[in-house]
């Protein structure tokens, strides 16, 4: 269940101006704990509301990065009142991470390690690898004294040599460790050569197994999504190109006036078709609204297609693409992942 965000004053927030902050300090004033979507939309929209922002965006740092609280004034390319969207970031689809991929951004880093200690007896260690199906189990006493490995491989060559069935003869001594903040991709090599690398933290204390089973699992959450969106993208341009015209266009983008489809940030998709926009004071924009009705009854979808849902889906969407396209080590939710197949297959039936 989604924890509330607790609404502090203006004095509150006008306070945290020009203070340096981690996102788990900036989730206190809110009293939350997750930086979930509801959450992340609430938090900015309160600190926009008292006339700020964090630079970087707390939405795409790591949880024990720092960024700082700023006045909206003194950031420069904000954007204007009436622009709807706006929280498209200004980020066209394709924009490159801003933030290297460490070890520690996957789940299984720091999910915590099954071990057994020195002097446990050997079957022990291999009851734990036959019922959880694990090809190793780290031996470690207490939470970072890290003593080797028992693997399938030392077992059998335990029985081959004829040696004691004892767990210091099943250890292999220098099994692959890295740091948390060390980067993904150059542990690569060694996780492909040895199946996994063991994680510690900063003060030494092991904190997870990375196998290549769960780089697997990663890819799959971390792919998909752009994947997903990357389609909806490409079937969003083929639905409303033959029939919206470049000034129609031209009227949404925000930046340079191309009228190509191919410029239009995600927000923009949104704002072409979207029969209620309104500024950041509540009032609707008449024009705005009349011309995303033209560019509806363009469409000729009014018997297939529920206007308000799609609508809003297409800007749930939106949220979504915005927090890939940071490529947040936080994986997608599963419900998220199913909203996008949802999606793709409404303009699959559209196109």
């Amino acid at each position: 269940m989604s924890e509330v965000p607790r609404d502090p004053s203006d004095d509150e927030l006008r306070a945290l101006g020009g203070r340096t902050l981690t996102v788990p300090g900036l989730l206190e004033v809110f009293g939350v704990r997750r930086r979930d979507d509801q959450t992340v939309l609430h938090v900015t929209q309160a600190l926009k509301d008292a006339g700020l922002a964090t630079d970087p965006d707390f939405a795409s740092c790591r949880l024990r990065d720092e960024f700082q609280v700023v006045f909206l004034d003194s950031v420069s390319g904000t954007a204007p009142d009436n622009a709807a969207g706006e929280d498209d970031e200004g980020l066209p689809w394709g924009a490159l991470p801003q933030q290297p991929f460490t070890i520690g951004d996957i789940p299984a880093a720091r999910r915590g390690v099954e071990c057994v200690a020195s002097g446990t007896p050997l079957t022990r260690a291999t009851y734990l690898m036959q019922t959880k199906n694990y090809s190793q189990v780290p031996v470690l006493d207490g939470d970072s004294a890290l003593k080797g490995v028992v693997t399938w491989r030392s077992v059998a060559m335990l029985h081959a040599t004829g040696k004691d069935p004892e767990l210091t003869n099943a250890v292999e001594p220098d099994p692959p460790v890295a740091q948390a903040y060390h980067e993904f991709f150059s542990l690569l090599p060694v996780i492909r050569e040895h199946g996994y690398v063991l994680v510690r933290e900063n003060d030494g204390t092991v904190t997870g197994i990375v196998t290549a089973a769960d780089i697997t699992e990663r890819f799959d959450d971390t792919a998909r999504p752009f994947f997903l969106v990357g389609e909806i993208e490409h079937r969003l341009r083929r639905c409303l190109g033959p029939k919206i015209p470049a000034e129609a266009v031209k009227a949404v983008q925000r930046w340079e006036k191309t009228g190509r489809l191919t410029d239009l940030m995600f927000g923009d998709y949104v704002k072409l078709l979207d029969g209620d926009q309104r500024n950041r004071q509540g009032h609707r924009m008449e024009a705005a609204c009349a011309a995303a009705d033209r560019n509806w009854a363009a469409l000729d979808w009014s018997e297939a297609v529920d206007r308000v849902e799609f609508v809003r889906q297409l800007d749930r969407v939106r949220g979504i693409r915005n927090k890939i396209a940071h490529f947040d080590p936080e994986p997608l939710p599963p419900g998220k992942n199913e909203e996008l197949r949802q999606f793709v297959t409404l303009l699959r039936r559209l196109t």
